[in-house]
């Protein structure tokens, strides 16, 4: 190998597999409308539609946060690599 293509790192690591992982299951998750258009099982009342959806705002926030904290981590290894 040349040592221009020794220095590179992957482009698809784990973390960034995780990070894409994070961010599409709230897609998956709210386009698959026959997995959750049902009334049952209802929560204080409100059907299973709407506090499904509810639910992943929650789900979406938290993950959209776990993914951040990754491509943060991600970033400062590649930049502290490339010095190296």
């Amino acid at each position: 190998m040349s040592e221009a293509t020794q220095g590179k790192q992957p482009v698809i690591t784990p973390a960034r597999v995780v990070i894409a992982l994070c961010l599409v299951a709230p897609f998956v998750a709210m386009l698959w409308v026959s997995s959750y258009a049902k009334v049952e099982p209802t929560f204080v009342g409100v059907p299973f539609f709407y506090w499904y959806q509810m639910l992943w705002v929650v789900i979406s926030t938290a993950l959209t946060m776990v993914a951040y904290q990754l491509w943060k981590r991600d970033q400062r290894s590649r930049k502290g690599g490339a010095s190296q």
